[in-house]
């Protein structure tokens, strides 16, 4: 097989498409190159299964660490299942190139992306739908094609098109936009998936353009002149490279005999089975159907055994006209609304007693709960992917359980759908959260679906803002979302606000809009229909920004803005800053500091590279606020002076005194002969004991820097009237009596005079304690005199 290479400037950079030295043995394959990032993408057909029904078109990205030059970081050391990023761009793949395979093909197809090189600039989604596309039409399948994708980014108040990883930093507006070439020779768009960046706020702040509606709009036509050249590159390419048409034959889900049936069956009694309510709409229709079903096998007679495999998608499509034309000519739709009418809304927060926020947004007959927690920053996910993003601190998971629908179902690990929505909902509101050095919290959003008919994903946009507020987070805006849906025939258009699932399955679009009452923060559309002007689809962001700001009224009045602290069940954290030299001291050694620290306060504390120290606690926060002193003391030690009084711990006794830890790092001793009240002791845990908490004064530090303690307070006072029997003050020679006391001092040079020579001298002390003990101050010494066995 020969080799086929081409090359084109899109964008900024060179394009490269070659063909016929990889993956010789698939149907079609195709390797994209743009800077230096590559996928091989691939498509093979097979025959189709038997008695199916429907289109099974598979799309697979495999992302190999080698890409990056990396080793996966997993036990087992090789790539497991897909990352968000891989799925998201099998939807991004996969919803433009469904729709373009022609009506009737059956057979199984599957499309792998396999990434085979990224360069950290150029990201490799663009590349895979682009090599998607080449690979379908070089296997030669009934496929409307090519389909051209483009990423356009809004930097300076200019449309970029496929602008880097670096330059996506600076942009207002992030999407990318799939579409093919009609009849007609103009751009239909088939998939649009966009949304604001994080740092959108801040260039907004600064000046940059909004991404309004009208803005947006514009974009979208600059993406079809982008689309326009990268079909113009694909078809010459594929020109150049040959394709051969497989042979297929078409496998209609029903004929048009039996349609005619149905449809003369049918269509007045399914129109006055569309009723307001949506059970006994739902009932009514499945009445007719059971007649239909009955009328339409009388009529086959014998051939009916074989042919009634064909009355439901003929009654599908018999309804699906009855539900247009109603639109179309009445202006009235399945539930007796107007195109422009939003269902009954409600919005509650609060609705959980242990959640750190939590709200209950409902749509009609769409309900979803939303849950908001906050955590430390080192419960931010960790990414090892090919992203350059290798952390994650704003997390948002969706759940569509069946009962949500009424049905019976499995339950288990998210399915592409659910990853998928709810990476949506979360882009919606990343503009509006804010920076960790603003807000220093981890946030997991989680929208359980309990109701769905129709756009359960906008309404876990309505229901994040309220939890987000509810928790005391301090978003920029609230942020509201709605689906629009459109009719189309025969050229009149009618946009449909706030869409059924009936009306998303039956009509010709799903267009989902987000954003503040300001500019638009998320958008996302799958297009089924050819030939739509560019005006329709800047009339539907208009008709969405509508309804969206009558949501975000319904939401005010649950929540009007964020509550002033977040709630008393998430952790309080405080964050302060120490010298980056001073960490490995807070820390400790193997981080027995920190974990004495933690012990003591029960505060949870993060500590950055740059000396942010960011500390949690959820006990009413005064953890935190003790944790926060002792960090500070150790990274700032107060110095220890003669004459202060400290508050300090006894941290060790010995036989001839108390070790107390003054502040962080520095300890003293108070000797046994002034603990005991005027009394002398047979040991120091007669009067105090190792973890007690004691006021002391400091009396004197020596040259060494050994500190010298007297206990203060009045619990420490010797009883008035009391003899000083401790031995600590000044005797005469007939102190001690019979126990020859007196001796031993004349064996010093006369009654009490050692004693006192040794205080000229100043104290000393004898520190026991193992070397690193409770600090890092110099050890101290037990007075000559005083200590046991002391000559």
């Amino acid at each position: 097989m020969a080799t086929t290479t081409q090359s084109r400037e899109i964008g900024t950079r060179t394009m490269t498409f070659e063909t016929g030295k990889m993956a010789r043995l698939a149907d079609g394959a195709v390797m994209v190159t743009y800077g230096e990032t590559q996928v091989l993408g691939t498509c093979v057909r097979s025959a189709p299964r038997e008695g199916i029904d429907f289109f099974p078109l598979t799309i697979d990205v495999e992302e190999r660490m080698y890409a990056a030059g990396k080793i996966p970081g997993s036990f087992f050391r090789r790539e497991g299942r897909p990352s968000e990023t891989a799925i998201l761009t099998c939807r991004l793949t996969d919803r433009p190139l469904r729709p373009t395979f022609r009506d009737g093909f059956r057979d199984e197809v599957q499309v792998i992306i396999t990434v085979l090189g990224v360069d950290g600039e150029n990201p490799y989604d663009i590349l895979a739908m682009n090599a998607a596309s080449v690979a379908t039409c070089l296997a030669g399948l009934p496929f409307d094609g090519p389909v051209g994708s483009v990423r356009m980014g809004l930097i300076d108040g200019q449309w970029v098109t496929n602008p880097t990883f670096q330059e996506v930093e600076e942009a207002t507006f992030d999407v990318v936009v799939a579409g093919r070439r009609n009849d007609a020779g103009e751009i239909d768009v088939l998939m649009i998936e966009g949304e604001a960046p994080d740092k959108t706020w801040e260039l907004l702040a600064s000046g940059a353009a909004a991404p309004t509606e009208e803005t947006v709009a514009e974009g979208l036509e600059a993406a079809k002149r982008a689309i326009a050249e990268q079909i113009d590159f694909q078809q010459a390419f594929i020109d150049e490279a040959g394709v051969t048409e497989q042979s297929w034959e078409p496998r209609p889900l029903y004929g048009d005999d039996l349609y005619d049936i149905v449809a003369g069956f049918a269509k007045d009694r399914l129109a006055e089975a569309i009723v307001p309510d949506k059970a006994e709409r739902e009932a009514k229709r499945d009445a007719r159907k059971a007649e239909t079903r009955e009328l339409t096998a009388a009529q086959l007679g014998d051939a009916a055994a074989d042919r009634m495999s064909e009355f439901g998608a003929a009654w599908k499509q018999v309804q699906k006209k009855v539900m247009r034309k109603r639109v179309i000519d009445e202006g009235i739709r399945l539930d007796g609304r107007t195109p422009t009418e939003i269902r009954p809304l409600s919005a509650e927060v609060g609705v959980l007693t242990r959640a750190h926020g939590s709200a209950l947004f409902s749509r009609g007959d769409t309900q979803v709960l939303n849950i908001t927690t906050l955590g430390m920053l080192r419960m931010t996910q960790m990414i090892d992917t090919l992203d350059l993003e290798d952390t994650k601190r704003y997390m948002h998971h969706y759940n569509f359980p069946p009962f949500s629908t009424g049905e019976t179902g499995r339950v288990g690990s998210p399915r592409r759908r659910e990853i998928g929505h709810g990476a949506l909902a979360e882009r919606a509101l990343i503009p509006v959260v804010p920076d960790e050095d603003e807000f220093p919290y981890a946030l997991r959003l989680v929208s359980d679906v309990l109701s769905s008919n129709g756009s359960t994903s906008m309404a876990s946009v309505c229901g994040s803002t309220l939890s987000l507020m509810d928790a005391g987070v301090p978003i920029k805006a609230p942020v509201a979302g709605i689906a629009m849906g459109m009719i189309a025939d025969e050229g009149q258009y009618v946009t449909l606000t706030d869409i059924l699932g009936a009306e998303d399955a039956l009509g010709d679009m799903d267009f989902k809009v987000a954003g503040t009452r300001e500019f638009v923060t998320a958008i996302q559309l799958d297009m089924k229909v050819t030939g739509l002007p560019g005006e329709v689809l800047a009339n539907a962001l208009k008709q969405a920004r509508d309804a969206r700001f009558q949501i975000l009224d319904v939401m005010e009045e649950a929540i009007a803005a964020p509550r002033d602290e977040v709630n008393a069940k998430a952790p309080r954290i405080i964050s302060i800053q120490i010298p980056v030299d001073k960490i490995g001291e807070v820390i400790g050694p193997k981080g027995k500091r920190i974990n004495e620290i933690i012990a003591l306060t029960g505060a949870d504390i993060d500590i950055q590279d740059d000396g942010t120290v960011h500390i949690g606690s959820v006990e009413g926060g005064e953890g935190a606020d003790e944790a926060a002193r002792m960090i500070d003391e150790i990274a700032n030690p107060r110095p220890v002076l003669v004459g202060e009084t400290y508050d300090g711990l006894v941290v060790k006794t010995t036989t001839f005194g108390a070790f107390v830890n003054l502040v962080p790092g520095r300890d003293g001793l108070v000797h046994i002969s002034k603990l005991g009240r005027g009394k002398r002791l047979s040991s120091v845990e007669e009067a105090i004991k190792e973890g007690d908490k004691i006021s002391v004064l400091v009396e004197d530090i020596d040259s060494q820097g050994k500190i010298s303690l007297k206990p203060v307070g009045e619990e420490w006072a010797i009883p008035e009237g009391q003899a000083d029997e401790s031995g600590g003050g000044r005797r005469d020679s007939g102190d001690r009596g019979g126990r020859g006391g007196g001796g031993r001092d004349r064996d010093r040079g006369g009654s009490g005079g050692g004693r006192d020579r040794d205080r000229d001298r100043g104290r000393r002390f004898r520190d026991e304690r193992p070397s690193g003990q409770g600090g890092d101050a110099p050890a101290a010494e037990a007075p000559a005199g005083d200590a046991p066995g002391a000559e």
